[in-house]
């Protein structure tokens, strides 16, 4: 049997969920008729432990992983949860170099809000920010989201936004589609020194994400939750070509295990060094991480 391909690099996938048991457990019960019914992930509902995680990665020649520590919603309503900070802080502390944490936020906790950011970079080893804007049913450009962003500048770290169509994840509390890729125009222009990472490819709108991250210096683009195959012509073009700087590895696990994104990745046939660079170097350059 022939074994697997392997990429040209140790890859970085810049999000990634955590499914232990315990991140389960602060899960509303959802997460099997979304994950494995709408999305037909292949993932264990059950769960699946850090080193299971670790085995997964290195299967497909993932070198290390940024877990995300989502809030999702308001606290309270149908369908909600927020995963603590602390969870993702211990799997870090127990696999460094291996493991890196993205901090959630929920623009309606304000200054707290804020405050839990600054003490998650600060004292709990985080490398950026992660924000769901459909969950709050407020576009990212919404003052709400401001204080936040300034931060991020002030931190230094970039901060990750789900941009594109969302999808309906708890049926009793559907929501609508406000992450236009447009909308980061002026957020971008507000904040030139804050890194912003449209993840999810922008799906419908590939081509507006493209734009606004061809415009602007500052803006990137994550390349998880879709799948690679069926990614549109002139987003793999753009990773090939003239974005080879622009996009970042990403599966958004559990939504797409990390062997078949590998898979179809390096059955795009991409150009080795724009390979390289989205696989490996870019996350490396933007998040400022040494080799």
């Amino acid at each position: 049997m022939t074994a697997p391909a392997m990429p040209p690099v140790p890859a970085i996938d810049i999000v990634s969920g955590i499914w232990t048991q315990e991140a389960l457990s602060c899960r509303p019960g959802w997460q099997e008729q979304f994950f494995a019914g709408k999305m037909k992930s292949k993932t264990d509902m059950k769960g699946v432990t850090l080193e299971q995680h670790i085995e997964q990665m290195d299967s497909a020649g993932i070198e290390r992983a940024f877990l995300f520590a989502p809030k999702v919603g308001r606290k309270g309503l149908p369908g909600s949860f927020h995963l603590p900070y602390e969870i993702v802080a211990r799997a870090v502390e127990k696999y460094p170099g291996r493991f890196y944490g993205m901090a959630g936020i929920d623009p309606f906790e304000g200054m707290n809000g804020v405050r839990a950011l600054e003490d998650a970079v600060r004292n709990m080893g985080f490398i950026g920010a992660h924000v769901y804007p459909h969950w709050y049913d407020l576009p990212p450009d919404h003052a709400k989201y401001y204080p936040f962003y300034a931060k991020c500048c002030e931190l230094g770290v970039p901060i990750q936004m789900q941009v594109g169509q969302s999808m309906v994840y708890s049926k009793e509390a559907p929501m609508r589609s406000v992450g236009r890729p447009i909308l980061l125009d002026g957020i971008a222009c507000d904040f030139p020194e804050l890194k912003l990472i449209g993840i999810h490819v922008g799906i419908p709108w590939t081509d507006e994400m493209i734009a606004m991250a061809w415009k602007h210096e500052n803006v990137y683009i994550g390349s998880d939750a879709h799948s690679p195959k069926y990614w549109p012509g002139s987003f793999v073009k753009y990773i090939d070509s003239y974005g080879q700087d622009k996009v970042l590895f990403g599966t958004d696990f559990p939504v797409l295990g990390f062997r078949r994104t590998m898979d179809e990745v390096l059955g795009l046939k991409l150009r080795e060094a724009p390979l390289r660079k989205f696989l490996r170097d870019n996350a490396l350059k933007v998040y400022g991480i040494k080799p």
